[in-house]
């Protein structure tokens, strides 16, 4: 049964997108994950808490970026996911290749940071905290310096000696129930999230979009798979492109509108054989 927005808690990923798109909610979070001082944290509302016509899809994932340009994308996670690494894997692609497509070199890629806060424990360590970034494998010591790194959070860590008390704080009140999530948790930022979580839910205009996109997705949903399918594969179709040039308007345009899918994986398994944009059009 569908809940109502006055029902809602942080591990809503809805109610956690809007209480992280408030820049002082996100820079805090941000910091106590990393362990950092950022200066500035700018919430890209365009890519946050939207319903994109194009995709067919509700985007609920946090986008930001700070001062120095590095990037963040944040998502809450309240059901186990099986493929959580890979779709890390997407959300770095993501990153850079909306860096590419506004004009940056590869040597000016910027440091990019993909964060899931997870209701289960993603790999069963029992850790609150997992965090993995690119190293070789004959040298542990040795990094790739590649610029990502993705975190992991999970409410049902029993590490709490090992991990910084404000984060587990923050964690026992994510997977706390609508009840005890009203309590106290004797922690500033806790309080603070508490706060935004009472405004988001007097808010009209926020119950309103919650309405919204709860519809939308219900209309996703009676679409049907099948499309959701297509589309996906003319998605990874077209990101195998990017990444070896510009991609013409007109075949972007062929791609995302063809629906049949002996086509589409005929494209999919062209896209992995060819070394340009040129061959691909040349033999489709």
């Amino acid at each position: 049964m569908k809940k109502t927005l006055q029902e809602l808690t942080i591990k809503n990923s809805f109610m956690f997108a809007a209480v992280m798109c408030q820049g002082d909610n996100c820079k805090r979070f941000l910091e106590m994950v990393l362990g950092i001082e950022i200066a500035r944290v700018e919430v890209d509302k365009e890519k946050s808490m939207v319903y994109n016509p194009r995709y067919k899809g509700v985007r609920l994932d946090v986008y930001a970026k700070d001062k120095d340009n590095t990037r963040y994308n944040v998502e809450m996670q309240a059901q186990s996911q099986e493929y959580l690494g890979k779709r890390a894997r997407y959300y770095h692609s993501q990153i850079d290749m909306d860096m590419l497509t506004a004009g940056y070199e590869y040597s000016e890629l910027p440091k990019g940071f993909v964060i899931f806060v997870c209701d289960f424990d993603p790999y069963g360590e029992r850790k609150y905290l997992y965090e993995f970034e690119s190293r070789c494998v004959q040298d542990l010591s040795m990094n790739m310096r590649d610029g990502r790194k993705t975190y992991f959070l999970s409410t049902k860590g029993e590490n709490a000696n090992e991990a910084p008390k404000e984060l587990v704080k923050f964690l026992e009140f994510v997977g706390s129930e609508l009840d005890e999530s009203m309590t106290d948790f004797e922690d500033d930022y806790v309080k603070r999230l508490q706060i935004s979580i009472k405004d988001i839910k007097l808010s009209r205009e926020m119950e309103v979009r919650y309405m919204t996109l709860e519809e939308m997705l219900k209309d996703e949903y009676k679409s049907g798979k099948a499309e959701g399918k297509a589309e996906g594969k003319a998605e990874a179709i077209l990101l195998f492109l990017k990444r070896m040039g510009e991609v013409p308007t007109e075949l972007s345009a062929q791609i995302l509108s063809e629906k049949k899918m002996e086509v589409l994986n005929h494209w999919l398994e062209l896209v992995a054989q060819v070394n340009s944009v040129e061959q691909f059009q040349e033999e489709m």
